[in-house]
């Protein structure tokens, strides 16, 4: 066997590598889910967006909540009795107003128990398909969002706010066309937060929260944590199921020529613990 024919063996087992590591990657991924189904009697599913690398280019892809998710998770539950309950595991920066209102209506029908896991992050259309939950777990320092909606790049609540502010004969026609677009957005964001909340509290309350969380009061990216969470009304946990998290390893961050944390994944307990063993 010559030079050329062992090159080319490397160059087909590197080629080949990354799709063995992929098919191994769903087979562990497999088995986890279906032990935690198995244990729990439930549904398992997981909405979860990484920014993923390209094969071969290397290039950075940001994902979002797509009517393609839509699709898939109203399909996983149709799929499910009505009776059985359901583990939605999400990890997600937020995404299409209508995608998540669609996955969020379908848990609200969903008769069995419906649990949402929030083990880092759930921003934007991500909390409003939480809210539509019978129950969010959250680890202690995992964060929910606002769920003020977004008109082409600015906030729908700064846009009528900067035209409320200037005089009607100020305002270009497109900017007008622009509030009044927003306008509605604010609206119809309110009214799905409303009746997503409906049975978990009373109207007063959930129209406040509703208005809380829209209106922008924060900016969008402002972190709301378990404690804000539990305070503002929502029915959260933060008992995590060790196996929630074990699944999370399995949805890796596409790995950096350098990674930005490093450390040793075994375990840690306390030295006395560990001098007592």
């Amino acid at each position: 066997m010559g030079f050329s024919d062992v090159l080319w063996i490397f160059i087909i087992l590197t080629s080949l590598q990354p799709v063995i590591k992929q098919r191994m990657l769903a087979a562990a991924r497999t088995k986890a889910i279906s032990k935690i189904e198995k244990e729990n009697g439930s549904r398992v599913i997981l909405l979860v967006h990484r920014q993923e690398s390209m094969a071969l280019l290397g290039f950075p892809v940001v994902r979002y909540i797509s009517i393609e998710d839509s699709e898939q998770v109203l399909r996983a539950i149709r799929l499910t009795d009505s009776q059985v309950p359901i583990q939605l595991i999400l990890h997600t920066p937020g995404g299409l107003v209508l995608a998540s209102v669609q996955i969020a209506r379908a848990i609200k029908r969903h008769q069995g128990k419906v649990t949402v896991y929030v083990p880092h992050y759930a921003m934007s259309g991500g909390t409003l398909i939480a809210m539509a939950a019978d129950e969010i777990v959250m680890s202690e320092d995992a964060v929910l969002g606002p769920v003020d909606p977004q008109v082409g790049q600015y906030p729908a609540a700064s846009v009528v706010k900067a035209v409320e502010a200037k005089p009607a004969a100020r305002v270009d026609d497109e900017t007008l066309i622009l509030a009044d677009q927003s306008r509605k957005a604010l609206k119809q964001v309110q009214q799905t937060v409303e009746e997503l909340l409906s049975e978990q509290m009373d109207s007063e309350k959930a129209k406040e929260l509703a208005k809380l969380l829209s209106e922008g009061t924060w900016t969008h990216d402002f972190a709301i944590s378990y404690e804000a969470a539990k305070r503002l009304g929502l029915n959260v946990s933060d008992e995590m199921p060790v196996e929630v998290l074990e699944l999370m390893d399995l949805y890796p961050q596409p790995v950096r020529k350098q990674p930005s944390v490093t450390y040793l994944p075994s375990r840690r307990r306390a030295a006395e613990e560990v001098e007592s063993s």
